[in-house]
């Protein structure tokens, strides 16, 4: 199983291929996903309140999974459900293709063409969401047993759209804890701040 870069979501059709830039590959927010893992994974500590000064590091694919190895105790598991999550996906499209009266034969054989050329495209955006959500989930186990309560972070690196989506696991955890994002200007600098209120 290999991380690596793929783009966004593709729209398939008779016609061809063209990728939908609302739904970017997650390998995009990965690097920060995980840097952010790294610092805020210290444990149970009477400090609540925590400034992530990032690194800049950019990790490469295999040190990415390497880490999310080290903070994702079901990384296996997650991973090995992927092709199952990758067939049920495609066997949607074909079936919709299949029922689709709208086109003509010729197009019909075009557009499965297509997906099936696909085929492992899918397979690499479903991995690397897989590997997303679990640093998603890691992140929120981190933020659960460290009982943090804010985060301050740098407006760049992605760092904004990880925490953002950390809100809605954090929201969902079987004890949900509550969360919003705000911006502050701090000595002439933008920082975005992630305030917790632990129920």
């Amino acid at each position: 199983m290999k991380l690596r870069e793929v783009g966004a979501l593709p729209n398939i059709s008779n016609k061809g291929v063209s990728f939908d830039h609302t739904q970017p590959d997650k390998y995009t927010y990965l690097n920060a996903a995980v840097e952010l893992l790294e610092a805020l994974s210290f444990g149970p500590t009477e400090t609540t309140q925590h400034l992530h000064n990032t690194s800049g590091k950019v990790y490469s694919a295999d040190e990415l999974l390497e880490l999310l190895k080290k903070h994702c105790t079901n990384l296996d598991d997650i991973f090995s459900s992927r092709e199952d999550k990758t067939k049920a996906w495609i066997e949607e499209l074909i079936e919709r293709v299949k029922e689709n009266q709208t086109i003509s034969e010729d197009g019909r054989r075009a557009w499965l063409n297509n997906i099936e050329m696909m085929r492992d495209y899918y397979m690499q955006y479903v991995t690397n969401e897989s590997a997303y959500n679990c640093a998603l989930d890691a992140l929120s186990q981190e933020i659960h047993d460290a009982e943090i309560k804010e985060v301050a972070f740098p407006m760049f690196r992605n760092y904004g759209v990880v925490l953002h989506d950390l809100i809605n696991v954090l929201e969902h955890r079987k004890s949900p804890i509550d969360a919003e994002l705000s911006i502050d200007k701090k000595d002439d600098a933008i920082i975005g701040k992630l305030s917790i209120r632990h129920r």
